[in-house]
C-alpha cells in the first residue's frame, strides 16, 4: 500500500508568524472562536459589512447628555465601527479571511511602542471626524504608523477624542451587562481639557480657569505639542483603542449582544455626591501603567457603585480629625488614594473669592503611625480644575508621613508634626494635612525632591487653605 496523504492545507510562513504573533498574547484561541463565529461558513471568511457592528457602539434610540455634550459627539461615535475597521482590517474579494483577521488584531493589540498606538488612535479619530463631517486639522506625513503627526486640536476636538476614549474604556469594563438601559450621560473632562491647553499653548490674555467654557475655546493646541502632553501626562490614552478591540473580539467568541453591552445610563448620578467622580476616576487610571490604575479604572467605571463599596473614609460621614481618619484606615496595607478638596482666597490680590480645587494622592501600601517619611511609590494629582500628574522623580524617598500624637505621657522636646503629609521634608512637606482636618498646606514644588516639579493648582503660591 502506498504511503497515506495528508489532506490538510499548507500553512503559509506569514499565517505561521502572524499566529505566533497572536499566541503570545495568549489570545489565539479567542481569535479563533470570534472567527467561527463571525465568518461565513460558505466562504471561511468574515463577511466585511459584519465588522463594522463588531466595533460599532451605535444605537438609534441612544441620547448623550453631560457637561457641554458636543452636538457633534453621537455623530462621530456612530462611525467609531467602521473607522475601527478601516484603520485595521484590508478585505479580500470574499471579505476577512483568517490570515487578515488575525493581523488587523496583531496591529492594533499586539505590542506596539507608545508612539504608534497613539497614532494609531488619532487615526481612528480623524477618519471618525471625516465620515461625520467634524472638521479636524490634524495632517499624517504618510501611510507609516511612525509618521509624524502635523496641524492642530482646537479643545473642541481635545474633548471629542477625550469622550471617544472615555466610551470605549467604560464599554470594555462592562462586557454582557444588559440590565442597564437608558441615557449616557457623560462625565465631565473639563479638567482634561484645561490640561493640554495650559501645557500646549497659551491663551492671549488669560482665562479663567475656575470658570470656563472649554469647548468654547478658540485656542490651537500644535499636534506635536499635543502628542507630548498625551506621553507625559495620560500616557496610558492609547490603550483605550487597544483594550476596546480586545474587549469586542472576545464578545464575539463569547457571542454576546453587540448592543446589550454597551447600553444603559453609563455614568451614576450618585458619584456627583463624591469628590472621585467618575471622570476624575477615569483621569487618574490613565495617568500610569499600574495594577492600582487598572483596579481604579475596573471599580469606578463598571457599575457606578464602586465608591460604596471601596470607600474607606469620607469626612463628611465619618468625621473631621486625624484620630477619625485613623480609626477607618489603620490595618489596610493595600493601596490609598487620598483627595483634598480645599478653598482659597487670592490673598495676593486682595481678593475675597474662594477658589475652589481638588488635589490628590496615590500611596502604594497603607498608612502607618511614623514620626518619619516612608513608602516605596506613590503620586501626586492636581485634579481640579486643571488636571496633572506628578509621578515620582526618584530623588528622593518621602512619599508618605502620617503621625499620630504618642501614646502615654512622654515628653519630647522636639515633638514631630501630628499630620499627614506627602512630599517634601520634616517641617517643610510639598503636602501638609492638619491634625484637626481643618486645613492643608501646600508649598512650593522646588522643596520637593520626591515628586515631579509642577503646581499642584493655578498660580499656585504656598498657601493655607480650609478643606471643605
Amino acid at each position: 500500500m502506498g504511503a497515506s496523504q495528508s489532506t490538510e492545507p499548507a500553512v503559509s510562513a506569514e499565517q505561521r508568524e502572524a499566529e505566533s504573533v497572536a499566541a503570545s498574547t495568549g489570545t489565539l484561541p479567542l481569535l479563533h472562536k470570534a472567527f467561527s463565529n463571525l465568518s461565513n461558513p460558505q466562504t471561511n471568511a468574515v463577511p466585511f459589512e459584519n465588522l463594522p457592528q463588531c466595533f460599532g457602539f451605535a444605537r438609534e434610540d441612544r441620547t448623550y447628555s453631560g457637561n457641554s455634550v458636543p452636538a457633534s459627539f453621537p455623530v462621530l461615535l456612530d462611525h467609531l465601527g467602521s473607522s475601527i475597521v478601516d484603520q485595521f482590517f484590508v478585505p479580500g474579494k470574499g471579505g476577512i479571511d483568517w490570515l487578515q483577521f488575525v493581523n488587523g488584531f496583531n496591529k492594533c493589540c499586539a505590542r506596539v511602542s507608545a508612539s504608534v498606538s497613539l497614532n494609531m488612535l488619532f487615526r481612528v479619530f480623524a477618519a471618525m471626524a471625516l465620515k461625520a463631517n467634524v472638521p479636524l486639522h490634524l495632517v499624517f506625513e504618510s501611510e507609516d504608523d511612525e509618521c509624524k503627526i502635523n496641524g492642530h486640536l482646537l479643545p473642541s476636538d481635545v474633548l471629542l477624542l477625550l469622550y471617544v476614549c472615555w466610551v470605549m474604556s467604560w464599554d470594555c469594563r462592562n462586557l454582557g451587562n444588559s440590565e442597564r438601559k437608558g441615557n449616557v450621560r457623560l462625565p465631565d473632562l473639563s479638567h482634561l481639557v484645561l490640561s493640554a491647553i495650559t501645557s500646549c499653548s497659551k491663551v492671549e490674555g488669560g482665562f479663567n480657569v475656575w470658570d470656563c467654557d472649554v469647548s468654547s475655546l478658540g485656542v490651537e493646541l500644535p499636534a506635536g505639542k499635543f502628542v507630548t502632553w498625551v506621553m507625559s501626562t495620560v500616557p496610558c490614552l492609547p490603550d483605550c483603542l487597544r483594550q476596546y478591540f480586545h474587549a469586542r473580539i472576545q464578545m464575539a467568541g463569547d457571542q454576546l449582544e453587540y448592543l446589550n453591552s454597551s447600553t444603559g445610563d453609563i455614568s451614576s448620578a450618585a458619584a456627583c455626591d463624591y469628590i472621585l467622580t467618575q471622570g476624575r476616576a477615569w483621569a487618574i487610571s490613565i495617568t500610569q501603567k499600574s495594577t492600582v490604575n487598572d483596579e481604579i479604572s475596573r471599580v469606578f467605571l463598571c457599575s457606578g457603585s464602586g465608591m460604596d463599596k471601596n470607600l474607606l473614609y469620607r469626612s463628611s460621614t465619618h468625621g473631621r480629625g486625624l484620630n477619625r481618619f485613623w480609626s477607618h484606615v489603620e490595618g489596610y496595607k493595600g493601596p490609598l488614594l487620598i483627595l483634598i478638596a480645599a478653598s482659597s482666597g487670592n490673598a495676593r490680590e486682595g481678593s475675597s473669592t474662594d477658589r475652589k480645587w481638588v488635589i490628590g494622592a496615590l500611596t502604594s501600601q497603607g498608612l502607618e503611625n511614623k514620626d518619619t517619611f516612608y513608602g516605596a511609590s506613590g503620586c501626586l494629582y492636581s485634579i481640579s480644575p486643571v488636571f496633572h500628574a506628578f509621578p515620582p522623580s526618584g530623588k528622593e524617598k518621602n512619599f508618605v508621613y502620617s503621625h499620630l500624637h504618642p501614646t502615654g505621657r512622654v515628653y519630647q522636646a522636639h515633638p514631630k508634626p501630628v499630620g499627614v503629609a506627602f512630599g517634601g521634608t520634616p517641617g517643610n512637606e510639598r503636602i501638609f494635612i492638619e491634625e484637626d482636618f481643618s486645613k492643608v498646606t501646600i508649598r512650593h514644588h522646588a522643596i520637593d525632591k520626591t515628586y515631579r516639579s509642577g503646581s499642584l493648582f493655578p498660580d499656585q503660591v504656598d498657601l493655607y487653605a480650609l478643606i471643605l
